[in-house]
């Protein structure tokens, strides 16, 4: 099985302009998170998906590879697509990777890759255990919900009739892909369901598509605001 891991990268967030560059001890951002990929024994490839010019070539100065896309993307999956269509190698599975989660552990991309040794799996994404409440009740933790197959049934960002009795999981945000599948639904219209509740994958689900969801046991340390940078530096010192 040959797979391509993709890192969307764009210097306009809204919260955080030029976040794949901010230094991360001593390192951009940006950098870290193609290091923890290239760690990972089951990618064949790592490439950076950019829209500017600065972030293109910064990756280049570290030796890594990476591809400009367009500045009219609204979404990383799109970003992936367009890369994909335009390599001229051909890849059975494409992993859209988090380009500001520095630290990612390269089991987790192990973890998702696993889920297409069943050929039927068209998209995969991981998920882990929640362990505290105020995570379960936290808005702007998106929860996976699937069955005992690992289908997932929905997505949500609350669960406010919730029992001690079940097994709550966080979705942990990395997809991978078949390549067909990829190109498909990036023709999608949004649907009311990512709408409302701002979430990509809802669209898909929405569409019919089939999403196999693994379990994981590491966490993801992402960063939003420069606050994140010092946590995470902290953690990882």
């Amino acid at each position: 099985m040959k797979v391509v891991g993709v890192i969307p990268s764009r210097y306009d967030s809204s919260r955080f302009p030029g976040k794949p560059l901010v230094d991360v001890l001593e390192k951009s951002m940006i950098q870290r998170v193609y290091e923890q990929c290239k760690k990972c024994a089951l990618l064949n490839d790592v490439i950076v998906a950019t829209d500017d010019d600065r972030i293109l070539e910064h990756v280049h100065n570290f030796g890594g590879k990476a591809i400009m896309t367009s500045t009219t993307h609204q979404s990383g999956t799109d970003r992936c697509n367009e890369v994909v269509q335009n390599l001229n190698e051909n890849y059975d599975v494409v992993v859209n990777i988090q380009g500001d989660e520095p630290y990612i552990n390269p089991k987790q991309i192990e973890a998702i890759i696993s889920l297409f040794d069943n050929e039927a799996t068209q998209i995969g994404t991981l998920a882990k255990k929640i362990e505290h409440l105020d995570v379960l009740t936290d808005k702007n933790i998106p929860k996976a919900i699937f069955d005992t197959e690992g289908n997932a049934l929905n997505f949500c960002r609350t669960i406010t009739d919730f029992s001690s009795e079940y097994t709550y999981y966080k979705h942990i945000g990395i997809y991978a892909f078949r390549p067909n599948i990829l190109k498909e639904i990036c023709t999608l219209a949004q649907s009311e369901n990512e709408k409302k509740y701002r979430l990509e994958q809802l669209r898909w689900l929405d569409n019919g598509c089939e999403i196999k969801v693994g379990i994981t046991t590491f966490e993801s340390m992402s960063v939003d605001t420069p606050e994140d940078i010092i946590k995470i530096e902290a953690k990882m010192r």
